[in-house]
């Protein structure tokens, strides 16, 4: 199984709370932030979650 690299690209300032924590859960904090996630279906659900605040590319 293949692993994602998420990064932090826009702030969470203005962002709702429950994607505030979406993004603590992935462990990003601040703007540029970045993870290395497994990719499978709670990971990609978080991530669909708060896409418009990431940027994800396969690793």
């Amino acid at each position: 199984m293949a692993n994602l690299k998420i990064k932090l690209v826009k702030s969470l300032i203005g962002s709702k709370k429950d994607q505030i924590a979406t993004a603590h859960a992935l462990g990003l904090r601040k703007i540029g932030d970045e993870a290395i996630q497994p990719n499978n279906p709670a990971t990609q659900g978080k991530v669909k979650k708060i896409s418009h605040l990431l940027e994800v590319t396969e690793s």
